[in-house]
């Protein structure tokens, strides 16, 4: 029997790594701005073009690569930042196993521009499929200049699963944010086809967090700094009435590394307990400094899951990091009085008392009446009725019959009536009526609303108990979508237009779903920098925040992630629909109650909501018989 085990091809070879560490555009975007940053940059330029598919090119003043380094740095596995398997524990880089350019020049056509600090000349390097096809000498500035393009043009499976552009554009901002949000002694640019979308000079810690997010979440975070002897924790953690279900801007950073971590999260979350809502979330961008001895960044193909040495000690000062910082925020406010320019307060009077004139004496007449006009002066009367008394008696008139008439008791052996009222059914129509009262008509009543929540009403099967908030979900729901579908918007103007700020990671979506929002009723104006104007907005949802609601369903479609235009179309009018309709304990009238039965039944399917909830249920009069047996 012939051999069968063979050494792969290096081509090959760095494919399969490239499917663990290039997965589309955005990890190209993250492994060369973090080499870049290893390099000791201080100015990064990142272009991509039609989201990175096209062309991907970053642009550093780092120190650059010898003709030697900028071939071997293409070589799968070299690197200048270990030795010894000892060095994977004392890492302060972001890279280190030298897969990425390998990885990159695997699946994409690479243009390497390079020169060194204290060079005359740089180097030129062609790479395409892992192959090289060209290397000379070139006149270029100091540092880096890659030049990625066609990504996985030699690998069209790969190609064919990367989503739109807007979504990859999207991911590339994260990746970019995250980068960012670590390294704020950095300056960053970012353009997408020529235009700008990110323009961070060198700055502080926080200003870089609202260069990022926006001015806005300066006045949602606390300040946290905590040092121990196992770890420095520092950053800032957002205050409870700034908790959202949706869009919360959450971030752990160790060592200069972005990474996930669901048990810290834990740690965070337990602190808001009591403090915030159920269900909802807030910012925090929380930075561990420990020793690269006690972490293990090597588990990962992305590097961003960290293993700890002492997990649940770093647990337990998290935790109490954050209560500490929201005790002190929750501190009742005292005052200073050795505070410079503290406001003289006068010294109580010791003056005597003054007296009031003894010229004054109150008197009164303890005879007068005010309800009996004759006691009232003459003069003084006059002057409020010039015609003298009036007559009391004409508006009084017919009171007392009809008191004698509702005071009067019916006989025991007759009912009270109502009036009788047409049958809108028909003859041979179905009963609403649930409590129908002795001698009146059987349709007096339609129907009736329990504890605020539920309408009840007579079916012929039995009793039939509506859900009133799911039934205007429902209801709500395929207007919106007809809307869409027939491009029709109900959009009502605002006399002074709100004004929302979103993360250049939202702004891609936001253009994507910007056309169903319009047919929805929103009217958004771009005033540029991620901010817009809020010039009208879907008509009858009075009293909700538009910014709140706005952000909710880009949210709701972030979330979504689906290339399918119908799904995330359902995602919008169902979150509006959700926003928008009657609460449990709303009182309603007749006829609203009316109007809600009558649209739930005239859809297509009203039984369950569009996320699968039961709308109504019957009881069966038979069920309703045997209970009072």
């Amino acid at each position: 029997m012939s051999d069968v085990i063979r050494l792969l091809p290096d081509s090959v070879a760095n494919q399969i790594a490239a499917g663990e560490v290039i997965q589309r555009p955005a990890s190209v975007v993250k492994e060369l701005v973090e080499n870049a940053i290893d390099a000791g940059a201080l100015h990064i330029d990142v272009s991509v073009t039609d989201a990175g598919r096209t062309c991907i090119r970053v642009i550093d003043d780092g120190k650059g690569m010898s003709e030697t380094d900028a071939r071997m740095a293409f070589e799968r596995h070299a690197t200048s930042k270990i030795r010894e398997a000892s060095d994977l524990f004392s890492l302060h880089t972001m890279g280190f196993r030298g897969e990425a350019l390998a990885s990159i020049a695997a699946v994409a056509q690479v243009e390497l521009r390079t020169c060194q600090q204290d060079g005359t000349l740089g180097t030129l390097l062609e790479i395409s499929g892992s192959k090289v096809e060209n290397q000379e000498a070139v006149a270029c500035p100091k540092g880096s200049d890659f030049s990625v393009k066609n990504l996985f043009f030699n690998v069209p499976a790969r190609r064919k699963f990367l989503k739109s552009n807007q979504t990859e554009l999207s991911n590339i901002l994260t990746e970019f944010e995250r980068v960012a949000l670590v390294n704020p002694e950095v300056s960053f640019t970012l353009l997408h086809n020529g235009t700008e979308m990110l323009n961070l000079p060198a700055m502080g810690l926080r200003q870089r967090i609202m260069g990022v997010f926006g001015k806005k979440l300066n006045q949602e975070l606390l300040s946290l700094d905590v040092k121990t002897t196992m770890a420095h924790v520092h950053g800032f953690i957002g205050k409870p009435e700034a908790s959202r279900k949706k869009g919360a801007r959450q971030f752990f950073f160790v060592n200069g590394r972005y990474m996930r971590h669901p048990y810290f999260h834990k740690a965070v979350a337990d602190a808001y307990v009591n403090l915030i809502p159920v269900g909802e979330q807030v910012s925090y961008f929380i930075y561990f400094d420990v020793d690269p001895a006690n972490i293990d960044v090597n588990i990962h193909p992305t590097k961003t899951e960290i293993k700890f040495e002492n997990e649940q000690a770093l647990w337990q000062i998290l935790s109490a990091a954050v209560k500490e910082t929201l005790g002190r925020f929750n501190e009742v406010p005292s005052i200073d009085f050795d505070v410079d320019g503290m406001p003289d307060i006068p010294p109580l009077s010791t003056a005597p008392y003054t007296a009031a004139p003894a010229s004054i004496k109150p008197s009164f007449d303890p005879t007068y009446n005010p309800f009996d006009v004759s006691s009232v002066p003459p003069s003084a009367y006059s002057s409020y009725h010039p015609k003298g008394s009036p007559d009391w008696q004409p508006l009084f008139q017919g009171l007392e019959k009809q008191t004698k008439a509702e005071n009067a008791v019916l006989p025991d052996n007759e009912i009270w009536e109502e009036p009788a009222e047409p049958d809108s059914a028909g003859e041979g129509g179905v009963q609403t009526d649930l409590y129908s009262k002795q001698g009146a008509p059987e349709n007096s009543m339609h129907h009736f609303q329990f504890k605020g929540s539920f309408i009840l009403t007579s079916v012929k099967s039995g009793l039939m108990i509506i859900d009133q908030q799911r039934a205007h979900i429902k209801i709500l729901y395929d207007r919106y979508m007809s809307q869409i579908a027939g491009h029709k918007n109900a959009s009502q103007r605002v006399l002074f237009p709100d004004m929302v700020h979103f993360a250049p990671d939202e702004i891609p979506v936001l253009n994507e779903i910007m056309d169903d929002l319009n047919y929805l009723g929103f009217e958004l104006s771009d005033l540029g920098s991620g901010t817009y104007a809020i010039n009208g907005v879907p008509a009858g949802i009075e009293g909700l925040n538009p910014e709140k609601l706005l952000t909710d369903l880009l949210h709701s479609a972030i979330d979504k992630g689906s290339k399918v235009k119908e799904e995330v179309q359902s995602v919008l009018a169902l979150s509006l629909a959700k926003a928008a309709a009657i609460v449990p304990g709303q009182v309603l009238t007749d006829e609203e109650m009316d109007n809600l039965v009558d649209s739930l039944f005239s859809a297509s399917t009203p039984n369950y909501t569009p996320d699968g909830k039961k709308v109504l249920a019957v009881l069966k009069e038979e069920d309703i018989e045997n209970m009072f047996k």
